[in-house]
């Protein structure tokens, strides 16, 4: 991957809220601190390769991709990014609200919505749109690593648009919990994991905020900089 630092626009949860330490505890990566921990008995027992299972995700951090991760166009700089991050958040929208849920999605497992919810597609959209003049251009490089023969006619149109193939109506929110899984082994991890997060008590999450991530050479992990809550 070429061009760094790179930066991306996501949801996360709050450093002090629950359902932040739940993530954090399974990845062994707290992105607000940049600490590793000690990933939870229950998950070393049914996955004692548990470091391998949630490798692909930790890198990232616990977050909900809505702008993906990017290099700077020349010419725009970070403080100029987190200006239009604050500018972003400080228009006034419908909060989204989700009823989250554990389950697998492309082979992976994450915290995803139960229902579709229509403010959420339209915040993602918004993402996508308004930080695209910051985006550089992928490279030959970059465009290849996303295997673009495996993806749809639209999601090509996507990547070659707007730097990656899940946005607009292809755009799926998701906290990812683990790296994609075969079935036979994926059946026994989402059940603990949907017993861990059953014991969190969470029925909503209100997508209240957009946190900017950026990842300052190709062997280091995302970490927050800054976070903003959404107007209402």
């Amino acid at each position: 991957m070429t061009g760094f630092p790179r930066y991306a626009i996501y949801f996360a949860a709050g450093s002090d809220s629950a359902l932040s330490r739940f993530g954090a505890e399974l990845l062994g990566y707290d992105a607000y601190t940049g600490n590793e921990l000690a990933f939870p008995a229950d998950a070393l027992r049914v996955a004692p390769d548990w470091r391998d299972v949630s490798a692909d995700p930790r890198k990232y951090g616990f977050h909900a991709t809505l702008k993906a991760p990017m290099a700077l166009v020349s010419g725009r700089t970070e403080a100029e990014l987190m200006a239009a991050c604050a500018a972003f958040a400080g228009r006034p929208r419908p909060l989204p609200v989700i009823r989250p849920v554990v389950d697998s999605i492309s082979g992976f497992i994450a915290v995803i919505p139960a229902e579709p919810v229509e403010a959420l597609q339209q915040l993602a959209a918004d993402c996508a749109r308004d930080f695209d003049s910051f985006r550089a251009t992928l490279s030959a490089d970059d465009r290849a690593r996303r295997k673009p023969e495996k993806l749809s006619e639209r999601q090509r149109d996507y990547l070659d648009r707007w730097g990656y193939p899940y946005v607009m109506e292809e755009f799926r929110f998701h906290m990812t919990l683990t790296g994609r899984l075969d079935a036979e082994r994926r059946g026994p991890i989402l059940e603990m994991l949907r017993t861990r997060f059953a014991a969190l008590g969470i029925e909503k999450l209100a997508i209240d905020r957009i946190a900017l991530f950026r990842q300052d050479d190709a062997s280091a992990r995302f970490h927050i900089i800054d976070e903003w809550p959404l107007a209402q």
